[in-house]
């Protein structure tokens, strides 16, 4: 789902790999047919129904204009609470910021959704499909920049 973020060196890490982010950016697409095989392969046939319902409803939402997308980002259980997720995400909306793009995801669990709106996501509606748990689409807009702070986020190192 995400994994074109290492091919396009928009896969962050902080503490020694302890949290990762990693962004698609504007015209990097996760792999549709590849997510729909691995759906057919490893989940029961009975519960497709509802996995493919539950994409599709992603899919809705998901925004159709350009924009950098989180598709993942997490923090190893035994580092979780120190600020390595806001320091992913202050780093990263900071480039989309000077992109002038907005930034979009997909919040899985209500603590995740608190710690987005304190970055400046937005809500969008709630996706949920037969008996799965509910999750969040959620926008932030960029936030106006200092042109002489601005950073390229598509320049390499």
């Amino acid at each position: 789902m995400a994994g074109k973020a290492f091919d396009s060196g928009t896969a962050d890490s902080v503490a020694d790999h302890c949290g990762v982010a990693l962004w698609l950016g504007p015209g990097v697409e996760s792999d549709e047919e590849a997510m729909g095989d691995l759906i057919g392969e490893a989940i029961a046939r009975a519960d497709q129904e509802d996995v493919f319902a539950f994409m599709t409803q992603m899919g809705e939402f998901h925004p159709t204009y350009t924009h950098w997308y989180l598709p993942l980002i997490g923090v190893d259980l035994p580092h979780q609470g120190r600020g390595y997720g806001s320091a992913l995400l202050v780093h990263s909306l900071r480039l989309c910021d000077a992109d002038r793009l907005p930034a979009y995801l997909e919040a899985t669990n209500p603590r995740n959704k608190l710690l987005y709106e304190r970055h400046g996501f937005e809500e969008q509606g709630i996706i949920q499909a037969g008996g799965s748990p509910p999750m969040w689409p959620m926008l932030r807009q960029p936030v106006a920049t200092s042109n002489r702070n601005a950073v390229n986020r598509q320049s390499s190192t």
